[in-house]
């Protein structure tokens, strides 16, 4: 067999982002993956086909409720389901082919299979066993779900079934109101579902700005989303086409229970570890199933890594991929980082929401003296002639420094627009120093601008 200077195992953004990296390096690599294509979860069956229906039923919203508002006059378009799947399939096609060809271009080995550890220096892919200096673990992660609750990918379905359903269904309950719950839950109710979100604690979208919450929680309402709060599922119970699902209110310990065609159990993600071997190993999980590594991303087995959602933090893409690139430079003998602080996060909603840093709680538990900036998108000419004027850019800045320890964003192109504030991060700027940057008009990023002018003397259009 062939030897290599590094062996990845999985082929999603973490590690395939680690696989070409290392070649760009001049290592010897290869990459282990047991789907018929590349890019793990969230090419295939998340962030991406996700994307896709978000964008074509957005489109459709558009053309409900705000066409004849600019003078498009006709019939609102009909929904072909099976075409709109298709569309979605298309895109992946897309994506994970181009995986392929960046594998070829780099001359990266594709070792089709699922992957184990037998030894330090070992990686077996079906009956083969192929020696390497280096193995980089990246195989993401997978839906948990509740005590409970059988999922059959039918009626009770993950992200995975909620994107390839047969029909769009009458009636959609949703449980858990993060980030999938709240995209997915968005996407069927512009294509007419009923959508209902139960979610066990008292605010959507854990760990992010309370406004942003309060602010998000209110449009989807409008949208046609209804919630559900502080409501601990107890079971489903489901037939071939139904499903009734039952929980207690934690207020007052009252049982409900609530009919639906569809549930969606979007209740977060584990690490997916399952069949390395890693207990022969010595590698202990922690009581969340992470994979403890060093500041070099090392596992307690010399020449084995983790990166991405196998280890802690956030479970981002973007995350992974970050740490494949930093443990790529690792292998290579140069210096790998990753500034945790500046990790951005988005939810595809419309609005779109996405946040870097710190929130304001986060400030006040650590006692650090803070300043906002804070501008509405109804001050923003270009938002309010496309009907997204609602939302806010809220910046925090530190009291003493001017420093930007963090930004909040909600209303359009929010995902895009928090990059810069990320850059700004990055170099350590103030806020005073985004203010007087140059921004083009009229776009939506001088409302960033706008923000940031709130924290000294006060913004221009507000």
């Amino acid at each position: 067999m062939a030897s290599y200077d590094v062996i990845i195992i999985g082929a999603g953004p973490g590690g395939y982002v680690a696989a070409i990296r290392c070649a760009q390096l001049g290592l010897k690599t290869a990459c282990v993956e047991g789907r018929e294509t590349l890019g793990g979860t969230c090419l295939n069956v998340g962030c991406i086909p996700s994307k896709a229906l978000l964008h074509a039923t957005h489109m459709l919203h558009e053309a409900e409720h705000n066409f004849t508002k600019m003078g498009l006059k006709g019939k609102s378009p009909s929904v072909d389901w099976k075409q709109m799947i298709s569309y979605k399939e298309d895109v992946i096609g897309q994506n994970t082919k181009g995986i392929e060809f960046l594998f070829k271009k780099n001359k990266i080995d594709w070792l089709k299979g699922w992957g184990s550890i037998p030894e330090a220096g070992k990686v077996k892919v079906g009956d083969e066993v192929h020696e390497t200096k280096n193995i980089i673990i990246a195989t993401g992660s997978e839906s948990s779900s509740l005590p409970g609750v059988e999922i059959d990918e039918k009626v009770v379905v993950t992200s995975t079934g909620a994107l390839e359903l047969g029909k769009v269904p009458k009636k959609m309950v949703v449980i858990g109101a993060g980030v999938i719950g709240l995209e997915m839950g968005s996407v069927y109710a512009r294509l007419g579902t009923e959508v209902t979100v139960v979610e066990f604690l008292d605010a959507i979208t854990p760990g992010m700005d309370a406004e942003v919450q309060k602010t998000l929680q209110r449009m989807l309402k409008k949208q046609g989303l209804t919630f559900i709060m502080g409501a601990a599922v107890q079971k489903t119970e489901a037939t071939k086409t139904k499903a009734k699902v039952h929980y207690k209110l934690r207020k007052d310990d009252s049982e409900h229970v609530l009919d639906a065609d569809v549930v969606l159990v979007a209740t977060g993600r584990k690490p997916y570890t399952d069949g390395l071997g890693l207990d022969a190993l010595g590698i202990d999980l922690s009581k969340r199933g992470q994979i403890p590594v060093d500041k070099h991303w090392q596992t307690s087995t010399k020449g084995i890594y983790a990166i991405g959602d196998a280890i802690d933090g956030p479970m981002l893409a973007h995350k992974a991929e970050d740490e494949g690139m930093a443990c790529a430079e690792v292998l290579a003998g140069n210096h790998g980082h990753v500034n945790y602080g500046v990790i951005p996060g988005v939810i595809y909603t419309h609005p779109e929401v996405a946040s870097v840093g710190k929130t304001e709680a986060d400030l006040k538990d650590e006692g650090v003296a803070y300043k906002v900036g804070k501008f509405s998108f109804m001050g923003n000419a270009r938002a309010k002639a496309v009907f997204a004027g609602e939302g806010f850019v809220k910046l925090l800045a530190d009291k003493e420094t001017d420093r930007i320890l963090g930004c909040h964003i909600i209303g359009p192109a929010a995902g895009d627009l928090i990059h810069e504030v990320c850059v700004a991060m990055e170099f350590g700027a103030s806020a005073e120093d985004l203010a007087l940057t140059c921004h083009a008009h009229p776009t939506y990023s001088e409302a960033v601008r706008e923000a940031a002018l709130a924290c000294g003397d006060g913004p221009i259009h507000a």
